[in-house]
């Protein structure tokens, strides 16, 4: 017989304890400290409020909860020693079967992670679908994780703790998170599409109207049609838009979604995930027979990310009337123009069909987007899900300090004219400089030079030129321009001091855009009906939703990464509860239209 959260409400202290053992490995002190908090309405609100007991504990009852695990390839693992829970766990993921030489391997990064940390490893070897991870899997975690400092691995553990809890409680409660399912096994379906030089190394790289980009538009086509949306499409640049039509064919509709292409060697989730969860709750409401009061439209957008072409924001800037007739004129890295790209790809690359996509706001309530957070915030306080309160203004710029090159042996260091100096000054300036906006009400900034070059830089030689760029962002536009201030203004000190001169190159200026505050409250409402606190962060990075805050109202919903939120980049992970717990606040969003 399952477990009931009426079961776990009614009960007296001792027998919460005991109806919730195993939960924790041979921890009861954590059920003891959350039965104050009942009455529980949802499980996301008991998995919450158990996490939160583990989090205000201290380190050493937190360090004592590690050391109850068994080590993951410890003797214990071949002795018969774990716990029911345990055994299962590691048998699902093959740890009871490994040949010796994965055997042997399991057991020396065992000695060496005790040894660098002195606690047992902790990972959830049921993964992040529940259906366990391969021995392979486990084993590459396991030594990426041995080069972490103690204070980041000791929080991992605890995360990996917290999620073989939450797949301890559906074993409890007899619960499976059936369309979060659905979301993760679609991400993984998608991602079989990839590139050539990308898909034989198991990495995932979709740009712009390349055939893996177009057969993942095919893909969502079927998927869409599959669900039971009315109209499916694939628009005049690559966007796939799905339309389920409202029981008001008079009532404007909401927009939804998010893109599909990727990075280079990039995540499964990001962008992906804002199709993905409507597309869920459309094939529940079709499943169900209902339809809502408002159409639901959700637009697979072609391209976000500027990876193939110079044109960024291409997909969802079509909708809005932001697509400049010379972007077709652009060529990629093999002289291939996006005209020639889409014409190849089966478009007609004709402007007026582009401009023909601008949509007309009056016919929409407004534009919801569901991403992954893409940092590390909701991770660390074991937040399944945030509200996006503004995404960042951003402003790049390309640079270049020129100086004197000469001779590394004779040139005093007095009289150098080094221009990578100077760029090493203002590197160290920007990350001091956005650090000092770390309190700001409205968000910190962040001040990133991801490019540094020497032209023709020799071991021996004082560096006379050194080009690098600049990304600076903030919450809003006015903390972006004090920030881009500061910066052009001490470049210039340092160039006078050193005696060099510098060029700085605007390349892209994006404006904040600030989540429409009853957009915001419905997202609000949303997390509160899972169970869930609101936690309300801005967005560093840049989304679809800014491109449509241009012409309605927007907001957005962040979905945490594991991993400690890394994105673009194959680490990038989601559970299938958390994926659950975004279709259930959409689908509540949907209900309160």
């Amino acid at each position: 017989m399952s477990l009931t959260l009426d079961q776990l409400n009614a009960a007296d202290r001792d027998s919460f304890v005991a109806l919730l053992d195993g939960v924790y490995e041979h921890s009861p002190w954590i059920a003891d400290a959350a039965w104050s908090q009942r009455p529980f309405k949802t499980i996301p609100q008991l998995k919450y409020a158990l996490a939160q007991v583990v989090r205000q504990a201290g380190e050493e009852r937190q360090k004592g909860l590690i050391r109850a695990h068994p080590e993951l390839a410890g003797k214990a693992a071949v002795a018969g020693q774990l716990t029911a829970e345990s055994t299962n766990e590691q048998s699902r993921a093959g740890l009871t079967h490994c040949t010796a030489p994965e055997f042997a391997r399991l057991q020396q990064l065992n000695a060496d992670y005790n040894a660098r940390f002195g606690w047992p490893f902790i990972l959830a070897v049921r993964g992040p679908r529940g259906l366990g991870l391969t021995r392979q899997q486990i084993i590459d975690t396991f030594a990426r994780r041995l080069d972490n400092p103690a204070d980041f691995e000791l929080a991992e553990c605890l995360r990996n703790i917290h999620r073989i809890a939450e797949i301890r409680l559906h074993d409890k409660f007899g619960t499976e998170p059936v369309l979060g399912n659905l979301v993760w096994d679609w991400a993984e379906r998608l991602a079989a599409h990839s590139e050539p030089g990308y898909a034989e190394q198991g990495q995932l790289t979709v740009t712009y109207m390349t055939p893996a980009h177009q057969a993942c538009a095919a893909q969502l086509t079927t998927w869409m049609q599959d669900c039971g949306f009315d109209e499916v499409s694939i628009d005049a640049v690559g966007n796939v838009v799905g339309i389920y039509q409202g029981s008001d064919a008079s009532a404007p509709r909401l927009l939804t979604g998010s893109h599909y292409d990727t990075v280079r060697n990039g995540g499964k989730y990001d962008g992906r995930l804002g199709i993905f969860v409507p597309m869920a709750c459309v094939r529940e409401l079709h499943r169900q027979g209902r339809r809502l009061k408002h159409g639901i439209e959700v637009i697979g957008f072609a391209e976000e990310e500027g990876q193939r072409f110079k044109a960024t924001f291409l997909g969802s800037g079509a909708l809005v009337g932001d697509f400049p007739p010379d972007w077709l004129d652009q060529q990629d890295a093999d002289g291939i123009s996006l005209r020639e790209a889409m014409r190849a790809a089966g478009l007609n690359a004709s402007l007026a069909d582009i401009q023909a996509l601008k949509r007309d706001p009056a016919r929409y309530l407004g534009f919801v987007e569901v991403h992954i957070e893409q940092g590390p915030w909701l991770d660390e306080i074991d937040q399944p899900l945030g509200v996006v309160t503004a995404i960042n203004g951003s402003a790049r710029y390309a640079g270049e300090v020129i100086g004197q090159a000469s001779h590394a042996g004779t040139t005093p260091m007095d009289r150098r004219k080094d221009a990578a100096a100077a760029v090493a000054e203002l590197v160290l300036y920007v990350e001091q400089r956005a650090t000092w906006d770390v309190h700001s009400p409205q968000g910190p900034s962040v001040g990133t030079v991801g490019v540094l070059n020497v032209p023709s830089g020799s071991v021996n030689v004082v560096p006379g030129r050194c080009q690098f760029t600049l990304d600076l962002r903030a919450p809003d536009n006015a903390q972006r321009d004090a920030l881009v201030a500061d910066v052009h203004k001490q470049l210039a000190a340092i160039c006078e001091r050193r005696g060099l001169r510098h060029t700085l190159t605007l390349s892209m200026q994006a404006s904040a855009a600030p989540s429409d505050p009853a957009w915001q409250a419905r997202w609000e409402a949303a997390v509160m009906a899972t169970g869930l606190p609101v936690f309300k962060l801005p967005s560093g990075a840049g989304h679809d939703a800014m491109k449509l805050h241009e012409c309605m109202p927007q907001a957005m919903l962040f979905v945490r990464g594991g991993n400690a939120g890394i994105s673009h980049n194959p680490l990038e992970t989601i559970t299938n509860d958390d994926a659950q717990l975004c279709v259930d606040a959409f689908m509540h969003l949907l209900e309160q239209l």
